[in-house]
């Protein structure tokens, strides 16, 4: 990766997270980097931009997973210097919003001679120029790293012929990714064993707690590029803060607060993006767990991970109704599904009134994630075959 480009995300850090929060993120994966480095022989690679969250989900934890069905996979990074070696070690290459360079160019051609099997995966519509200037993000982006994003991040590589296969989040992108003649697996994020393993010790501990008067709206956002999402229930947002005096907002992560919440500001709680291991802490925190999402197709295109994320410590989600959240969240069991205003005012209502309900709809999201959204428990047949087949 160019070094412009990398000057430009370590600003962007620092300018949402603040120096020494942005160094505490990076620590926090300063494993996995490394981890990135020490390659062994295998089946499968997944080559990767960079180790961020986007990253992490889509090939350290999917490279899990194919791993507890007993494929050997590995992730490293466009960093590594000894890619184009490795070309001879692996059978399949997976190429997460890889950049393309004259560097993965030759990485390509060695796999194209060799006849092994390239596959393009993606968790956004960020391949598509399209649509990158409906993103938050690109708007505040340097300019190096507006000039990568305008390209489409790994378009080259989607766009090759011998490129036939993809990999997905939803059934929203498999659709836009079918348009461009691919054959599309849709493998949905999953929580790692590791993070299972935090995320069970929090629900112990959760379900012996003496809980305050108090109820706690939460909002976890991984991203800047979240501000509009959080804006569409801003009104939903003043109605039941000014109704119900015991509740209380909790904004995690990078984003504007919209200055109308200003009349609430004593009864917001403000904490920072942390690494993967503390972020199921700030979850656990939340009474209700918020997931909204701007009507557009960027950010329709978005996973569901905020529904299970919440749903693995028994935190009950109110999500904007959408293709992805629809197809998760059975509207009034396992979450609350709302389309306006009025939906999400009524449907906070009803949960912050009734703590049972609260209970009951998160044991049941609870429930939904350990059968759908574990590595434990995948179950993606298609795709393993597939795999196997290329093996």
């Amino acid at each position: 990766m160019k070094l412009s480009l990398k000057i430009d995300k370590v600003r962007t850090l620092i300018r949402n997270n603040g120096f020494w929060g942005s160094l505490k993120i990076v620590f926090g994966y300063v494993q996995k980097y490394r981890a990135a480095f020490a390659v062994a022989p295998g089946d499968i690679l997944f080559i990767a931009s960079g180790v961020g969250d986007s990253a992490h989900y889509r090939t350290h934890n999917v490279a899990e997973e194919l791993r507890l069905h007993n494929f050997r996979a590995s992730v490293t990074i466009v960093d590594n210097p000894n890619l184009l070696r490795l070309v001879d070690d692996f059978k399949i290459f997976i190429f997460h919003k890889t950049i393309f360079t004259k560097k993965i160019a030759k990485v390509i051609e060695k796999i194209k001679a060799q006849k092994k099997e390239i596959i393009f995966d993606t968790d956004d519509l960020n391949f598509d120029p399209n649509y990158i200037a409906q993103m938050d993000y690109y708007k505040n982006a340097g300019e190096a790293e507006k000039a990568q994003l305008a390209k489409g991040l790994g378009r080259e590589i989607l766009e090759d012929k011998y490129v036939k296969v993809t990999t997905t989040t939803t059934t929203y992108l498999a659709k836009i990714l079918q348009e461009k003649n691919k054959k599309v697996f849709v493998v949905t994020n999953k929580i790692s064993d590791i993070e299972l393993e935090i995320a069970n010790k929090l629900w112990q501990t959760r379900k012996k707690e003496v809980k305050e008067d108090f109820v706690y709206l939460g909002y976890f956002s991984g991203t800047p590029s979240h501000n509009k999402d959080f804006a569409t229930i801003t009104d939903a947002l003043l109605a039941v803060m000014r109704k119900y005096s015991n509740t209380k907002l909790i904004l995690a992560g990078p984003l504007e607060q919209e200055n109308g919440l200003n009349e609430f500001k004593n009864r917001i709680i403000v904490l920072p993006l942390v690494p993967r291991g503390e972020h199921y802490r700030n979850i656990q925190k939340a009474d209700i767990n918020l997931a909204p999402s701007e009507s557009n197709p960027f950010y329709e295109a978005k996973s569901e991970l905020k529904f299970f994320e919440a749903g693995a410590l028994s935190v009950p989600t109110v999500a904007v109704r959408n293709e992805t959240f629809s197809g998760a969240i059975e509207d009034g069991m396992t979450g609350f599904l709302a389309g306006n205003t009025l939906e999400w005012t009524e449907k906070l209502g009803q949960l912050i009134e009734d703590a049972a309900s609260r209970k009951t709809m998160g044991e049941r999201a609870r429930e939904k994630t350990l059968k759908d959204y574990t590595n434990k428990n995948s179950h993606s047949e298609e795709y393993y075959n597939y795999l196997r087949s290329k093996i």
